[in-house]
Order: structure tokens, then C-alpha cells, then sequence
């Protein structure tokens, strides 16, 4: 990735309220194509605001999103069409097959059927799941849910890939081994990655943190730069202290 890839998205001074709760308070960042950034926030920071509001779930009350030059008011169905999700809540239909998980989304993208098998066929051997693809998605385990989940999300060739607290409920290998793919993908596939999560670990796989806090942008650089500035010799140190959160 370098500073003059395309941009995968853009958000500019977005803004949303609840009542009285200011949910997100002028948030504004980018994601380029190639690039991994980390959303880092705590519990109720506005990071499944945000999200809701880049998968058209939700309307901004005022500010602007685009992905990869579409806006996504004017234009939602051509900013939709370049965005893959994979959401915090499992959403699988558990009685049906693997592959019949994927053909359903493939035929809501209105991909071809001979297309579609032909993609679906591929993923599955990239992901190893060539095996189960016949098998419930109920009688698998979670890591592997979390997999067919990605290759669904993958599957109509996004440009951008959103991961909500994708990680939520995997043992420490299952977490390795998604953010492992999704790392890769940035390399072979010059995907955009927004990565939201609360954990340190994971925003150190990243090659850019955006730390969000009660709604607002309070850093957007390298790890390395987060920890100078807040003069901790770690990420999770300082992400603590700029957050102000006890450890």
C-alpha cells in the first residue's frame, strides 16, 4: 500500500445522535486500498454506530460517507455493491449448508449461477472448507463459521471489507488465523480493510490505528506514533492513557 493508492473510503465529519447522545460527534478518517486500519475503542466508543451507518443500516445525521467514490446517500446501491461486512453478530442461516449459505448471497449480488459456483469453489479451497461445504453451518465450529462468514463476505469481489468485533467469541488460534487472512487479502487482493475492535492485539496487526472514543477521533497515525505521543513504551499503555480507561 502507499500514499497514492485509491481510496477504499472516506468518512468526512459524520455525525449521529440518539435523543440526547451524541453516538458519533463529527467522525472523520480514510482507509486506502491495500491498508489494514484498526478501529480501537473501547465498549461504547461509536465503533457499531459507525459501522451501522457505513452498511446503509443506519443514516448519518449529517457528514458524508463514500466508498470508493460513491456516496453512500446519493448513491447507496453503487457504495454498497463495493463493500464486503462481516458483522460482531453471527449471520449465518445455521440450517443450511455451507454452500448454500453462499449461493444465497451470491444470488443477492445477482452474481450468474456459473459464476457464482466458480467463485465459490475457489474460496472454499482457499479457506480449506472444501470438505464441509455440503455439511449445516450449525455442525461447525466457530472459527470456521467466522471463515464462511469472510468467504461470504469475499464473494462478490468488494474493494472494502468492514469487520465488526469480527473476533467476538474465538479462541486465541481462530483469532490468529482470521486476522491472518484478513492481512493477507490487504497484500494479494489490494483490499481496504476497516478492522473494528476493543483489543490492543489485534489493532497491532494493523498499519494504521484510528482510536475512537464517546464518539470523536482522538488519533489517527502508526502504533509508533500513538506510543510517543502519549510516551508509553506500548500500544496497550497508551491507548489506556489517551482513552483515560483504567487497566
Amino acid at each position: 500500500m502507499t500514499q497514492d493508492a485509491a481510496l477504499a473510503l472516506v468518512c468526512r465529519d459524520v455525525k449521529k445522535s440518539f435523543g440526547s447522545t451524541h453516538a458519533l460527534a463529527g467522525v472523520s478518517l480514510k482507509v486506502r486500498q491495500g491498508e489494514m486500519v484498526a478501529l480501537l475503542g473501547p465498549n461504547g466508543a461509536g465503533k457499531s454506530t459507525l459501522f451501522q451507518i457505513l452498511t446503509g443500516l443506519f443514516v448519518a445525521d449529517s457528514g458524508q460517507v463514500e466508498v470508493l467514490g460513491a456516496d453512500m446517500h446519493r448513491n447507496p446501491v453503487a457504495a454498497l455493491a463495493r463493500l464486503g461486512v462481516v458483522f460482531q453478530q453471527m449471520a449465518l442461516d445455521l440450517n443450511l449448508s455451507v454452500r448454500a449459505n453462499l449461493r444465497f448471497h451470491a444470488d443477492l449480488h445477482g452474481l450468474p449461477r456459473r459464476e457464482s459456483a466458480s467463485r465459490i469453489a475457489h474460496l472454499l479451497a482457499h479457506f480449506s472448507l472444501q470438505q464441509m461445504a455440503d455439511l449445516p453451518c450449525r455442525s461447525l465450529s466457530g472459527g470456521n463459521r467466522r471463515k464462511v462468514e469472510l468467504l461470504r463476505a469475499l464473494l462478490h469481489e468488494p474493494s472494502l471489507l468492514l469487520m465488526d468485533e469480527a473476533t467476538v467469541g474465538l479462541d486465541p488460534a481462530s483469532r490468529t488465523q482470521l486476522i491472518d487472512e484478513v492481512v493477507g487479502l490487504t497484500q494479494t487482493r489490494d483490499l481496504g480493510v476497516l478492522w473494528a475492535t476493543h483489543l490492543v492485539g489485534e489493532a497491532e496487526r494493523a498499519d494504521r490505528i484510528v482510536v475512537l472514543d464517546k464518539g470523536r477521533v482522538l488519533f489517527d497515525g502508526l502504533a509508533e506514533q500513538l506510543c510517543e505521543q502519549q510516551q508509553q513504551s506500548g500500544l496497550e499503555g497508551a491507548f489506556l492513557k489517551l482513552t483515560g480507561a483504567r487497566s
